[in-house]
């Protein structure tokens, strides 16, 4: 189907959804769905984690991989112009949490009842429209103090003792050392704008750093080399769904689920700045687009999200979670929109092909056996990139230096006691230290307002003048008031 210039691409009307198939709705492109075969080695970072955490074996982890990557490609499919990703800064909050419960059922049962509170609350809040409103209610102190935490969670899964760090160091060490370079280095940035070699490097996101684990891990002695196998990934759904699911474990108990929702409601404030993201980055790359209107509906991604989490909650839990963005790869989709039609036909035609692709790669034994070997060092690189970009975007949600305060205690203890305990603390340090002052500025303010309208009413100058000397000790303490809020 042709798009008319200016109008959105051609869709058949589902509900609140837009269905859009490949070949018939929109082009596939075949330069992402490339891509997406050679990143998919990233999403298999996910394998380690399930064995970890999960006691997974891999054959198990990966076919929870690949229900993931199968739910991936909803996003477009319902007219979603993203591509989706986990929940990443969520995912050490998550594990902090799993980890009170004895490995076996309970923890699924843990893992299983989280997911699908996850899952109901984003397809509330999307079907509602109040997903905006709810993000409001939350300080910014409470906001940064949960990101920080995450941060600091992922920082301490990484390094302590037992763990991926005392196996690999070497390894880990430089190439973190490499890819936080590539990653977030102004001079590498100003590289990427001048050299097309450097700039492609940036675009491909961490799997630079992946490659370099491969080559580098068994140089130094702390991985084998990679044994290639050709062939096809054969999932086993039956092991999955026997073993692992609430088709062979049962249904959680009430306890499971009420123990679930500080955990949740954290998870839900930390993914909602994905949303916002995903929002600036698709009208940045629609305004250079002007033959083809771009609907991004954050109710519409709220359901998609929610109805992923909660179908991963029943057929297979999966600690990463079913996020609305992955944000590396939305910004080399957006970039290569931008250059226009002859470069991508469509924002959807993109970012659908790029998850075909990715979804592709999960079966290919080759890429799965090729990485195999180092998926522990690409974790740890996972969780600390997640870590240094927590710390950065968490502080900056901080508005006053008590707003700093409140998160570096919350992100504490958030972070060595769990979600339950941080969000506590966060909401009495948060009730005593600044609603009084909250309270206290807005009655000045409202003092103030009534001076300024007694000043208008008066009319007269010398009203003017008495006026403004009564308003003088209450202009100084709003003054005050806010110069303690800095």
């Amino acid at each position: 189907m042709k798009r008319i210039y200016g109008a959105e691409q051609p869709f058949t009307p589902l509900g609140p959804f837009k269905l859009r198939i490949p070949f018939v709705h929109y082009k596939f492109e075949w330069a992402d769905y490339v891509q997406g075969l050679l990143v998919c080695a990233v999403c298999l970072s996910a394998v380690p984690m399930l064995q970890e955490y999960l006691g997974m074996p891999f054959d198990i982890a990966i076919t929870i991989v690949i229900l993931n990557g199968i739910l991936y490609c909803t996003h477009v499919l319902l007219g979603d112009p993203v591509v989706p990703g986990w929940v990443t800064p969520a995912i050490p909050i998550l594990i902090l949490y799993v980890n009170q419960f004895d490995p076996g059922p309970d923890r699924m049962h843990a893992l299983i009842a989280f997911e699908f509170l996850l899952g109901l609350l984003a397809f509330v809040l999307g079907i509602s429209g109040l997903g905006k409103k709810m993000i409001k209610i939350v300080p910014a102190a409470m906001q940064s103090g949960i990101i920080v935490g995450a941060g600091i969670a992922a920082v301490i899964v990484v390094f302590k003792t037992g763990s991926h760090f005392d196996k690999t160091p070497l390894t880990i060490a430089i190439c973190m050392g490499i890819g936080f370079f590539l990653l977030f280095s102004n001079t590498f940035r100003v590289m990427a704008e001048r050299n097309k070699i450097a700039k492609f490097i940036a675009n491909m996101g961490i799997l630079p750093i992946m490659v370099l684990a491969v080559i580098l891990g068994p140089l130094v002695l702390e991985t084998p080399w990679p044994t290639m196998e050709w062939g096809l990934v054969k999932p086993n759904f039956r092991g999955v769904w026997n073993d692992w699911t609430v088709f062979g474990l049962g249904l959680p108990p009430a306890r499971m689920f009420l123990s679930a929702i500080p955990v949740v409601a954290s998870t839900y404030i930390v993914l909602f700045g994905d949303m916002i993201q995903a929002q600036a980055l698709i009208e940045d790359c629609a305004d250079k687009r002007p033959d083809e209107k771009v609907d991004y509906n954050p109710n519409r991604s709220h359901i998609i999200f929610g109805m992923r989490n909660m179908t991963m909650s029943i057929i297979g839990p999966d600690l990463t979670m079913c996020g609305p963005l992955w944000a590396a790869m939305q910004v080399v989709i957006c970039d290569r929109y931008k250059k226009g039609p002859k470069a991508m036909e469509s924002i959807h035609s993109g970012a659908g092909s790029f998850r075909f692709g990715t979804l592709t790669g999960y079966f290919l034994l080759p890429i799965v056996t090729l990485v195999k070997p180092i998926l522990g060092v690409a974790l740890a690189s996972t969780l600390l990139i997640q870590g240094f970009v927590s710390f950065r975007v968490g502080i900056t949600k901080a508005r006053t230096s008590i707003d700093l305060g409140i998160a570096g205690v919350m992100a504490a203890i958030l972070a060595s006691r769990g979600a339950a305990w941080g969000l506590g603390g966060g909401i009495i340090m948060s009730l005593l230290l600044l609603m009084p002052m909250r309270k206290h500025k807005d009655e000045e303010e409202k003092k103030l307002s009534e001076s300024e309208h007694g000043l208008e009413r008066e009319g007269s100058v010398l009203a003017e003048s008495k006026t403004g000397v009564e308003r003088q000790p209450e202009c100084q303490m709003v003054h005050e008031t806010v110069e303690m809020e800095k």
